[in-house]
């Protein structure tokens, strides 16, 4: 059985004020509605977990009415970190074979992607979808001048869905919890139990909304695939 968690506890800090940037309608729907729905739709998905605030159960659980979202789904509660979010929607998860954790803020990501990451779980343990590096970047120690140049033709900007056989990824996060340590990546604990990570190249843009500046770019993305 393979399960989508989608993660969507976040607090929404660097948009400014308080804004929810999951609730922000783009394309004519709220962001996480074009993740959620993604997933809904994709055929190799069996089940979704839905991991978010307490005090937002009830909207989600409206948003899947009135989208008619008919894939069978489950709530976890979100944690103080995204790392207790993700674990929490591991426990939800139970009895799945392969489980592909993604941003709610991401709701460009296609279907065969999705796949393609199930697919090399499946078959390599741990798997996350990415795109190589296109600028060129530098290391900075002290955040105001250049301490190292970086080869950018071995960098990739990871992406989600992060995709993993389950006993693989809560035998990752078990070791994180029990050495104190703390991740905002979800391939970051497989360092820790010596699981190497296979790269999905993502052969269309997914972009994550994180910033007001990212909304207009997502909106065009979205009108392009006709999400409407």
């Amino acid at each position: 059985m393979n399960v989508a968690i989608i993660v969507a506890a976040g607090r929404s800090t660097r948009m400014g004020g308080q804004v929810d940037k999951l609730w922000l309608e783009v394309a004519g729907r709220p962001v996480v509605a074009h993740a959620w729905r993604r997933f809904d739709e994709c055929a190799a998905v069996d089940r979704i977990v839905l991991v978010g605030r307490p005090e937002r159960r009830g909207d989600f659980e409206e948003l899947a009415r009135r989208e008619a979202l008919a894939k069978p789904w489950q709530w976890a509660n979100g944690g103080p970190e995204r790392q207790d979010s993700v674990w929490n929607g591991l426990q939800a998860a139970e009895g799945a074979e392969v489980v592909a954790i993604h941003d709610g803020a991401r709701p460009c990501v296609t279907c065969a992607l999705i796949e393609a990451t199930l697919a090399a779980a499946r078959e390599h343990g741990a798997a996350v979808a990415a795109t190589p590096v296109s600028d060129t970047i530098k290391e900075s120690l002290d955040g105001r001048t250049i301490s190292r140049h970086l080869d950018r033709s071995r960098l990739w900007a990871v992406q989600t869905p992060q995709t993993f056989r389950r006993e693989v990824i809560v035998r990752a996060m078990q070791e994180a919890r029990q050495q104190g340590r703390v991740y905002t990546d979800d391939t970051g604990p497989c360092d820790l139990i010596g699981q190497k990570v296979f790269l999905v190249r993502s052969p269309a843009p997914n972009p994550k909304v994180t910033t007001p500046a990212d909304l207009p770019v997502v909106e065009e993305l979205l009108r392009q695939t006709g999400a409407r």
